[in-house]
């Protein structure tokens, strides 16, 4: 069942590029830290192909308090398909919803917050749940180092933090460790692409795939187009498709 949120996170999920044993620490609730992702993949699991994933996911949501759970689905930002998922299993909205600044339903299913000694722990060596929890709920300077992780699932989780602000988003589009898949996510967030800014580091950036860049030069001024014309680090290809757009505009 798709749950009617979106995250980078979550399409991984729903393009099913998920092993059958990171879906089933999703389903017990273990692989997010913030609740719109854990309750969106609760529901998403719960129409998993593999039986052991569903029933797990099943188990799960029995567990959830309904008080706290009550309170979350009477927030603003809860889609109308969670809502509706809860009230087939008789738990509807409650009247004092959770403030939005929070997510108190994280600490009534057991999910802690990244400690201290974490903090210190060099972060290649955390295991993959400690990176992603990091990676949503972690510093500034953490999800620099995590946007880069080889594993996708921690990379997505980078960018699907509540915390993640337009400033770092422009600043992952000019690194060039970043994975191709961190450059085609952010290329197709209409959100981040109203940042001038991170639509001339996608199209400047040698790793973004060729096809988005084209379409994203379009966006930018004629004196950043030409720049594009001599950039010798982005493909010929773009180069060239600068300079016509750069004649075509002349005519």
């Amino acid at each position: 069942m798709d749950p009617g949120t979106r995250s980078p996170l979550l399409d991984l999920f729903r393009r099913g590029e998920v092993s059958r044993e990171v879906r089933l620490l999703a389903a017990q609730g273990a692989l997010v830290s913030r609740a719109h992702e854990q309750l969106a993949l609760l529901v998403m699991l719960s129409t998993d192909p593999d039986p052991e994933v569903v029933s797990t996911a099943h188990a799960t949501l029995d567990r959830l308090p309904v008080p706290a759970l009550r309170a979350f689905l009477g927030r603003g930002d809860v889609s109308d398909e969670i809502r509706a998922f809860f009230s087939a299993r008789g738990v509807e909205p409650g009247d004092a919803p959770t403030p939005e600044v929070e997510d108190s339903l994280l600490d009534a299913t057991g999910q802690a917050e990244p400690d201290e000694a974490t903090d210190s722990t060099p972060l290649a060596s955390l295991p993959i749940l400690d990176k992603m929890r990091l990676a949503i709920k972690g510093s500034r300077e953490q999800r620099a180092q995590l946007i880069r992780d080889s594993n996708k699932l921690v990379a997505a989780a980078v960018l699907s933090s509540p915390k993640l602000t337009d400033a770092e988003v422009e600043s992952f589009t000019k690194m060039g460790n970043v994975s191709e898949e961190v450059l085609r996510t952010i290329g197709t967030n209409r959100g981040w692409l109203k940042n001038y800014g991170v639509a001339l580091g996608l199209t400047r950036n040698p790793k973004t795939p060729p096809a988005l860049s084209m379409q994203l030069m379009h966006r930018l001024n004629e004196r950043d187009v030409k720049m594009l014309t001599t950039d010798r680090n982005v493909p010929e290809v773009l180069r060239l498709a600068a300079r016509k757009m750069l004649v075509k505009g002349l005519k």
